[in-house]
Formats: structure tokens, C-alpha cells, sequence
């Protein structure tokens, strides 16, 4: 994990090709499991690694309208949700 670790902070995801089969060889199920894994979606993993982009900030306003779904479960409405949903997005730019 420290080598992947290592791959995120320079931004160099040549050594994955390797890295990948020092999991399969291990000799433990997970590793190998993991290592299938990368390997079905390597590309995006590789652009993943070497590039800034992320999508932080979507994940947390989705986390944001699903914890509000959840609070209201059905007792509110779509416009009492659309408020409240408006008014966290302004919480978050005034605390980061």
C-alpha cells in the first residue's frame, strides 16, 4: 500500500504494472481480488494517479443531499429538501 501511496504523491503511475503483480504473487485471496479489480478499470486508475482532477467536491454535495433525503425520510417534501439542501451548500462555503 505504501508503493501506491507513493504512485499517488509523484503523480507516476508507471510502477503499476508491477505493483499489480507483486499483489496477485502475495498469495492472499484480498490482494489478488484488489489487483483484478485495477486491472478491469486500469485506465481510469492510471488517470486517477496522474492526474489533479478529482470530484471532491460533487461527492460531498451528493453526501450532503442523501444525509438531508435520509433526516426527512418521506416526511417532507421536494421544496422543504431544496431549501435545506441550498442552505447546507452555503454552510460549506463559509466553513470549509
Amino acid at each position: 500500500m505504501r508503493q501506491f501511496a507513493a504512485m499517488l504523491d509523484t503523480r507516476d503511475a508507471a510502477p503499476l504494472t508491477d505493483w499489480l503483480e507483486q499483489l496477485t504473487t502475495a498469495g492472499l485471496p484480498a490482494l489478488a481480488s484488489l489487483a483484478k479489480a485495477i486491472r478491469e478499470d486500469q485506465p481510469a486508475v492510471v488517470q486517477g494517479i496522474t492526474t489533479g482532477f478529482n470530484s471532491g467536491v460533487n461527492e460531498g454535495r451528493i453526501t450532503d443531499l442523501k444525509l438531508q433525503k435520509r433526516i426527512t425520510a418521506g416526511r417532507a417534501g421536494v421544496p422543504l429538501l431544496r431549501h435545506r439542501v441550498i442552505l447546507m451548500a452555503l454552510l460549506r462555503r463559509r466553513y470549509p
